[in-house]
Order: C-alpha cells, then sequence, then structure tokens
C-alpha cells in the first residue's frame, strides 16, 4: 500500500512540517508504507517492531535511517531507545488492541508532543484517543470508502478530505464540458464549486483563465462540498 496519492495527504497533514525526525513503531504493511515514503521524502525514520525480521527486512530494504527491535509496551526501553526525544511517533500496531493502546500512552506519558495511531476499528480509536492519541488514522476504512468511490465514479481519481463535508478532488474532464470555456461552464454558480487547476498532458495550470476551453480526458482540480463534488456528471 503505498501513502503518496492525493488521498493520502489527510495523513501527512498531521504530520509536523518542521520536523524532520520520525519514529514509526510497527513494521507491518501500514508501517512500511510510511516508513518509505518519508524516508523517500527526505526525512530521517526510526523503525521500531518486536518482531527482529520486520527490522532486518525494512533496515536491507534501505527504507529507514535506524532501526531496532524493542518492546514498545516497556515504557523503560522506550525511554532508553530515545523514543521520548521524538517530537512526532507513529504508531502503526492497528491489529493489536492492547499493545497498541499501551505503546500511546506510553509515549504520552513520556512527553511525546505528537502521537499519530493507526486504529482498526472505531472502539479501538476510542481507546486511542482516551490514552492521549493526537491523531487517528483509519486506513482500511478509507481504502474502503476509496475504492467504493472508484468503482461508482471512475472519473473521480483522488480526493483529499479537509474535513467530514468538505473536498479537494482531482477529476477527468466529462464529456458534457467538452469544448466548453471555464466561464461558460460557472462551476460556482452551477454546482458550488471552484476549479483550481486543471491538467492537460502532465502539466498543471493553477487558476487557469476563464476563456480556456476544456477538453474531454483533461483533468480538474476543484473544490467545494462533498455534496456538491457528487453533482458532477460522470
Amino acid at each position: 500500500m503505498g501513502l503518496s496519492s492525493l488521498s493520502s495527504l489527510s495523513f501527512f497533514k498531521s504530520l509536523r512540517a518542521n520536523n524532520r525526525q520520525f519514529a514509526v513503531i510497527g513494521l507491518g504493511r501500514f508501517g512500511r508504507a510510511v516508513c518509505m515514503t518519508l524516508h523517500h521524502l527526505g526525512y530521517e525514520v526510526l523503525g521500531v517492531d518486536m518482531d527482529e525480521r520486520r527490522v532486518t527486512r525494512i533496515l536491507n530494504d534501505e527504507l529507514v535511517s535506524h532501526a531496532l527491535t524493542l518492546d514498545s509496551t516497556d515504557p523503560t526501553a522506550l525511554k532508553e531507545a530515545g523514543l521520548y526525544e521524538f517530537d512526532t511517533v507513529i504508531v502503526s500496531i492497528g491489529n493489536f488492541v492492547q499493545e497498541s493502546v499501551i505503546t500511546v500512552l506510553n509515549l504520552k506519558e513520556g512527553g511525546v508532543p505528537h502521537v499519530v495511531a493507526k486504529a482498526s476499528s472505531d472502539i479501538h480509536g476510542k481507546l486511542l484517543k482516551r490514552v492521549g492519541a493526537d491523531h487517528i488514522v483509519y486506513p482500511e476504512h478509507e481504502m474502503g470508502c476509496e475504492l467504493a468511490r472508484s468503482l461508482t465514479r471512475p472519473g473521480l481519481l483522488e480526493r483529499f478530505e479537509l474535513d467530514p463535508d468538505n473536498s479537494i478532488v482531482e477529476v477527468v474532464v466529462p464529456a458534457e464540458f467538452d469544448g466548453k470555456t471555464i466561464a461558460d461552464l460557472d462551476l460556482r454558480k452551477r454546482f458550488g464549486l471552484n476549479l483550481l487547476a486543471i491538467c492537460k498532458e502532465g502539466t498543471f495550470e493553477i487558476n487557469p483563465s476563464p476563456v480556456t476551453r476544456l477538453q474531454k480526458g483533461w483533468l480538474m482540480v476543484v473544490i467545494g462540498s462533498n455534496k456538491c463534488i457528487d453533482r458532477l456528471p460522470v
């Protein structure tokens, strides 16, 4: 599972932009994807897992700067490994509720200012929130929603949810818009949407001219409420 698309920004916007070092606890598929993406973006990443094989694998694959084998439910082990010194720690032990909750509790009691945690269910998420997690992600739920959207609205390529009601989306210019200028479409009046950019031949044009004539197959990036976005023709 990759984390480099527009839809994943809901996760990365929770990470502190001025921080250059991150720790990721739990090196399963989600944890590896987070490590890989942060590492490729140029950040220093410490990977942590109880399973020595996962630690060895991620080091061999060069997806982290450093990696350690330790039990994150042990506060002493976390302290000795320097985890409490990190500004941001991502806990991706989503399938082991007890270990996940105890790890988040340890990190917050140890003074880590920003803890992001993966949850496998609503109850898990509530428990993580109760012990102090600053941001909770539900990757399986988000992937399920994204799959449903892609099946029902194939022209909608990416979605970045600003909040539960509003999004930025990347959508293929529908046939109904082919040959019409941006001024002709008047997206704000007809759909309640604002056009941020268009993409043609792989090049984005921000705030395109109102006289630009759209072509079927180009991409549009628009912002607005989810209800208005769903009114766009497919």
